[in-house]
């Protein structure tokens, strides 16, 4: 196993991990809120933007590691009904597309933190640069996975045969 494979296994055992803390934070915040405002008769002060921000980190973070395992919809029932070479092709171009829109996805965030640095959220005043930060780096990470899975298509030269089956 060479340096890169290892640290890309590293990345993606750390974005499971992540996921699952922030599901769990996702879950536990507006439950909070729930017990502190019925219990105690004082609701938790921005638990709202705080769960808003747990979802964000989230979808734009574990999106990645959907990504590999297969998650997301890949509309292989309509891919197997086309030969074999057009197949091969069209998950290159899907591949690709991914590699170029995740990348502008990133890149158009990380403007969008230059363009608003020192400003912060409204009710936690959390900066946006780190509100915004998840959707930066999940661009990021998608843009990688998708790079990752347009070379190994490319270098087996034959489409992917991986075919849901719903029974």
């Amino acid at each position: 196993m060479t340096f890169a494979s290892s640290l890309l296994a590293a990345i993606r055992g750390g974005v499971r991990w992540l996921s699952v803390a922030l599901l769990v934070l996702l879950i536990a915040t507006p439950f909070a809120q729930v017990l502190m405002r019925g219990v105690l008769g004082a609701p938790m002060s921005g638990a709202e933007e705080l769960t808003r921000w747990f979802l964000i980190c989230l979808c734009f973070l574990g999106a990645s590691y959907v990504s590999v395992e297969g998650g997301q919809v890949r509309m292989e029932e309509f891919q197997a009904l086309l030969p074999a070479r057009p197949r091969w092709l069209l998950q290159l171009l899907i591949e690709a597309a991914g590699v170029v829109l995740f990348a502008l996805l990133a890149v158009a965030t990380v403007a969008s933190i230059r363009s608003q640095i020192g400003t912060t959220t409204a009710t936690l005043e959390m900066p946006m640069w780190l509100f915004m930060g998840p959707l930066a780096l999940g661009g990021v990470l998608l843009s990688l996975e998708s790079a990752i899975a347009f070379g190994r298509t490319f270098a087996r030269g034959r489409p992917d045969d991986k075919q849901t089956t719903l029974t």
